[in-house]
């Protein structure tokens, strides 16, 4: 599988390379890198040929958007695509040193911050990405989080959705697309039933679907990527390694979601893991390849934080991976009977 082929968000005429770099890693979330090693990371793949990076103000409470600037801004700007996201704003905290969303990240910045889907807030959180990347531009702008995960009840939801449309974030981000200031407009999930409260509301580009379409769940399977391929919207897969699980394999203590991995997920992972051992195929080649095969699925955007991750994730993709795998996967009740498969 070719990892530099380029492929179209939605009805745009946006392309990104089938393997991104997603930047949250250089945000620290679960180990300290050198900023030396954050950028050489990124040069890695812009060498290679990896043109798509996407980024946010929460990783690492900024830290991502200046490491991820630092190694782009002096390249041509016409030779890379760069997302980052809004619905947080960063600032100083109220009381010195009471910065509490910056234990999220082993090396987070100390600022705190606020969510703000408002016409207002989009438009500053942008101004201030900007800032942070050292570049006047992005190419793609995701809203952020907006789920049960970070607003606890439905109601809190709804009231973010309502915040997003009557607030004027939404024609914010019309607006700046109409104009030629941005390319696209996505929305980032984690939960299935997101994507159809959002295109219930509001026409998009693109989900950044985070969990649920990996090698281990299916959840959006049957009927939220169909929704995507009937709007003609495209989805970029934010977690092909479920969050690092599928890199490390069972015994790598790696989480799944985000946090600890169950006995069931790891249990899991292991049969998926001997499947893939009788045909001679790494685990993160299976896992990374796997989402691709559907058509709503553009482009996937695993984390690497070093430059030999990186390398090793170009591998994986080149790998040639029988059908006789999948076939198996499927036999074993794995992977979803009705999942597409890569030929």
């Amino acid at each position: 599988m070719n990892p530099f082929e380029k492929r179209r968000l939605g009805r745009t005429e946006a392309c990104v390379t089938r393997l991104g770099l997603g930047c949250g890693t250089l945000g620290d979330p679960w180990e300290i890198i050198p900023d030396e090693q954050a950028h050489a990371t990124v040069e890695a793949a812009y060498a290679a040929g990896i043109t798509y990076f996407d980024t946010a103000p929460w990783y690492g409470i900024g830290q991502s958007e200046h490491r991820t600037g630092a190694a782009l801004r002096r390249k041509p700007r016409e030779t890379f695509f760069l997302s980052t996201k809004v619905g947080r704003i960063l600032r100083r905290p109220a009381v010195r040193g009471a910065a509490p969303y910056q234990q999220r990240w082993k090396g987070g910045l100390p600022f705190d911050l606020k969510f703000d889907y408002t016409r207002d807030g989009v438009l500053r959180s942008l101004e201030d990405s900007l800032q942070r990347l050292g570049i006047a531009s992005v190419d793609a702008l995701v809203i952020h989080d907006l789920d049960h995960k970070f607003h606890g009840t439905g109601e809190g939801v709804r009231q973010k959705l309502d915040e997003l449309d009557g607030g004027g974030g939404m024609a914010a981000l019309e607006a700046l697309k109409s104009t030629g200031e941005i390319k696209a407009v996505g929305a980032g999930i984690n939960q299935t039933g997101m994507i159809s409260r959002f295109l219930e509301r509001f026409e998009l580009d693109f989900f950044l679907v985070a969990m649920p379409y990996t090698l281990l769940d299916q959840d959006a399977l049957e009927e939220e990527l169909p929704l995507c391929i009937g709007r003609g919207v495209s989805v970029v897969i934010g977690a092909p390694f479920a969050s690092g699980v599928l890199a490390a394999g069972p015994d790598g203590g790696a989480p799944y979601a985000y946090r600890p991995a169950t006995s069931q997920v790891i249990g899991k992972t292991r049969r998926i893991e001997s499947v893939c051992r009788r045909y001679d195929v790494p685990l993160p080649a299976a896992a990374l390849q796997f989402p691709l095969a559907h058509t709503a699925v553009a482009a996937i955007i695993p984390g690497p934080n070093s430059p030999g991750q990186v390398r090793a994730n170009i591998e994986h993709m080149r790998r040639t991976i029988p059908e006789q795998l999948w076939e198996e996967l499927r036999r074993e009740g794995l992977i979803h009977p009705e999942a597409p498969t890569p030929r």
